[in-house]
């Protein structure tokens, strides 16, 4: 296949589109002030991501990212809501100077970090000279499995996948009772109109 083919293939598309689909729904998220539309943007944008992980040929991280980011993460937040109003409050002035300030700054770090990174596919870059050198040469006599990534977090690392996901259940738990789930304060829910003559009350005085 030439580099032109390359270049163009249909996967190239669609993980342009995956990506440009991606950016709108983020996009979105941040304008919106409505928290169950920007639940449900979340959901959405947890389906694409794993979309876009499964044409990377990682269906594994597809999987969990589905069935945690979109899945439990939207029913969590779901159930938060129970306890708040629907849509955020007003803007403080005067912070998002600094708010947007510490993003720079954030960022300009991750990507001064990145400087000392070994280059993509590197072969003799540590994590490819040592053992996953041995997880490409192993993984198709030993695992019958057509994806490497797979085989390792399911077999050779199958003990940490279950601690992560021991962690997951844990967090998920702590969430629950965070959230009072079953307890006879659970599920009382704030509403809008309560908070909006509440903030009327404040400027009143």
């Amino acid at each position: 296949m030439s580099d032109f083919e390359t270049v163009f293939s249909p996967i190239v598309f669609l993980d342009l589109a995956l990506l440009t689909m991606l950016f709108l729904v983020a996009i979105a998220m941040l304008r919106s002030r409505h928290l169950f539309g920007v639940v449900m943007l979340s959901g959405i944008y947890s389906l694409l991501s794993a979309a876009f992980f499964v044409s990377l040929d990682a269906v594994d991280v597809a999987f969990t990212e589905a069935a945690v980011g979109a899945g439990i993460s939207t029913v969590l937040m779901l159930s938060g809501m129970l306890l708040t109003v629907r849509r955020e409050k007003p803007k403080t002035p005067g912070r998002a100077p600094v708010a947007m300030l510490a993003v720079l700054a954030t960022g300009a770090a991750l990507i001064y970090a990145t400087i000392d990174m070994p280059a993509f596919g590197d072969p003799n870059a540590p994590a490819n000279s040592a053992i996953g050198q041995q997880y490409v040469e192993r993984t198709a006599s030993e695992i019958p499995m057509p994806n490497i990534v797979t085989a390792v977090l399911a077999s050779y690392r199958g003990f940490d996948t279950m601690g992560e996901t021991m962690v997951i259940f844990t967090a998920g738990v702590a969430v629950m009772l965070l959230l009072g789930v079953g307890s006879a304060r659970g599920g009382r829910r704030v509403s809008d109109i309560d908070a909006k003559e509440t903030s009327d009350e404040g400027k009143g005085e």
